[in-house]
């Protein structure tokens, strides 16, 4: 005897119900995206995904899907057509924001990737191979990964990077990365290899970036003019701030505010406006959106010693 239809419910387990819960939620926020020019006639630039992030037309990309184009067109999972332009992008994030004409969107929920743990379920919504919704699941295999993003000359880290196995194709950049509760917590952005995806995380750096995108169509970033890499701390210093390690200056850039404060190569930076520093990240953080042409207070170890110094940092230049 065959089963009833109706109980088809009841066999489903616990995965697969969350599955198509967040898939549910979130196929009618995910668009797949064309991307065309304004000059060339119209002609395809390239495609991927793009996730709704407000009801009135804004939605979120990868940079790299719309690089070169300034608009396009939107599938919705409606079957609807919008036009799109792109309202700013950021290359050093790997992140775009786009605004739909007619707008009426159905806005993703966004979470905190900083709250996900290694073997936590995630589902990956985009546009793979232009199939428009298509659906994958898998989990985070680590997290804390950089990518490494260029822009021009500039070249920036993208910190806190989700890796999953969740599978991803061509098209699937700017899709969203779901927790089981269906709220966005990364935008796919590249494979990283054979069953490995990469996704830039959402989380307070993110908001600010798309925040500055959605109001002024770029992020500006403050420019300190040094490079470095994270180190141990002598053990007394150690002791007495109550963390193991600090930003020892490798590069201090001619001309640059860095070496009008007077920091030189060797120095340890432990603290920029009383913020603990220990790694580049750290300071990375700290430039995005702001402090461009203000007193920094910067304190550094220098030899036995602790020094404070003062840098009014300027704005990076655009790619």
């Amino acid at each position: 005897m065959s089963p009833d239809p109706s109980d088809d419910g009841e066999l489903l387990d616990a995965y697969s119900r969350t599955l198509i819960q967040v898939a549910a939620e979130l196929a009618p926020s995910v668009a797949a995206v064309q991307v065309t020019s304004s000059q060339g006639r119209g002609r395809p630039l390239g495609s991927g995904s793009a996730v709704a992030l407000s009801s009135d037309g804004y939605l979120v990309t990868s940079a790299h899907v719309v690089a070169g184009g300034d608009g396009g067109r939107l599938d919705l999972a409606d079957g609807r057509q919008l036009r799109f332009r792109v309202q700013g992008r950021d290359p050093l994030s790997d992140l775009a924001v786009l605004i739909a004409e007619h707008g009426d969107l159905h806005p993703a929920r966004l979470g905190d990737a900083s709250a996900l743990r290694v073997g936590q379920l995630v589902v990956a919504i985009g546009n793979p191979m232009g199939l428009a919704g298509s659906v994958t699941a898998g989990v985070v295999s680590a997290l804390g990964r950089s990518l490494p993003t260029r822009a021009g000359a500039q070249v920036r880290v993208i910190d806190d990077v989700i890796q999953s196995d969740a599978a991803l194709n061509p098209g699937n950049s700017g899709g969203a990365l779901a927790d089981s509760s269906g709220r966005v917590v990364g935008i796919n952005t590249a494979l990283a290899g054979a069953g490995l995806g990469l996704a830039v995380p959402v989380n307070a750096t993110t908001e600010r970036i798309l925040g500055a995108l959605v109001r002024d169509g770029r992020v500006r970033r403050a420019h300190l003019g040094v490079a470095g890499q994270s180190r141990p701390i002598p053990p007394r210093w150690a002791e007495e701030l109550g963390r193991a390690k600090g930003l020892e200056v490798a590069e201090v850039i001619k001309g640059s505010p860095a070496e009008s404060a007077g920091l030189r190569p060797g120095d340890i930076i432990i603290e920029v406006d009383g913020r603990p520093i220990e790694s580049p990240r750290d300071l990375q953080r700290l430039m995005v959106d702001g402090p461009i042409e203000r007193f920094l207070v910067i304190r550094v170890l220098r030899g036995r010693s602790s020094y404070v110094v003062t840098a009014i940092p300027d704005e990076l230049a655009a790619a």
